[in-house]
């Protein structure tokens, strides 16, 4: 596939996808949400990718929503923003959160807006030293959408998701780890690789198994406790039917490394 907006390819397991609109801070457009909902396609339908690895090109990692796109444009005809959160924005955080595969997200810069959410929607997220987050939208009289009504208050708790949503301001990547928003802060230099070497690892698990953790981790806000433990039953009884159980117990016996396929 060929695009102008991301960068998209696969190897050894981990499929690298790119915001690639470095001039404007890698905001969205219609034209690159499209090019992402293609390549998100590819990730989920392809056994081979294992593990989905989400960055941004030059100095920022997403400022979220561009204004100055036509589906969003303010004219004397106002735009209906729920429709682009209908068609673009809802599809892919519905697409990483449900991935069957882990998701691992390196900001390198600003993750502004949506694209903060975006970020919060991923798995295991690395950020810059200096990478900074921001909840912009209420500076145009607009919420957290992109799933960030959900994910922010679950990260951080209720009283510090209200401030950065009424207030706007921006956090820097170490309060972003300290609040528990996102997994680790490294070095700028080192962020690219140090994400890469964590998706190659997790592209080489036992993917099954990884993708139900995930799961049930996202459903445990919303479910009761009867019904979850009810579904870790269900859970560890599929899985333990699977070739990578088998695998993963006969390494452990024989003392060696694992050989996971993913099934």
């Amino acid at each position: 596939m060929s695009f102008e907006n991301i960068e998209f390819g696969i190897d050894a397991g981990v499929a690298k996808l790119v915001l690639n609109r470095p001039d404007t801070l890698n905001s969205f457009t219609v034209a690159m949400h499209e090019e992402v909902q293609a390549a998100m396609k590819t990730v989920r339908s392809d056994p081979q990718v294992r593990c989905l690895l989400i960055t941004g090109a030059g100095r920022g990692f997403c400022a979220g929503q561009d204004l100055n796109d036509r589906a969003v444009k303010v004219t004397d005809e106002r735009p209906d923003l729920g429709e682009s959160v209908e068609k673009y924005y809802n599809p892919l955080i519905r697409g990483i959160m449900g991935l069957d595969k882990p998701v691992v997200c390196a900001v390198n810069g600003i993750a502004a807006g949506a694209g903060a959410s975006i970020a919060l929607a991923c798995d295991i997220v690395l950020a810059a030293r200096s990478a900074a987050f921001a909840q912009v939208f209420c500076k145009i009289g607009l919420i957290p959408d992109s799933g960030g009504t959900f994910n922010l208050p679950r990260a951080i708790g209720l009283p510090r998701a209200k401030g950065l949503a009424l207030l706007g301001e921006k956090i820097s990547a170490e309060k972003a780890e300290a609040w528990g928003m996102i997994w680790q802060v490294v070095d700028d230099d080192d962020l690219m690789n140090e994400a890469m070497q964590l998706a190659s690892h997790l592209a080489t698990q036992p993917t099954r198994g990884l993708a139900t953790a995930k799961s049930l981790l996202n459903q445990s806000f919303s479910t009761a406790m009867n019904e979850q433990v009810e579904c870790e039953k269900q859970a560890m009884r599929t899985l333990g039917q699977s070739d990578d159980y088998q695998e993963g117990v006969a390494a452990f016996m024989e003392k060696r490394k694992p050989s996971f396929t993913g099934s």
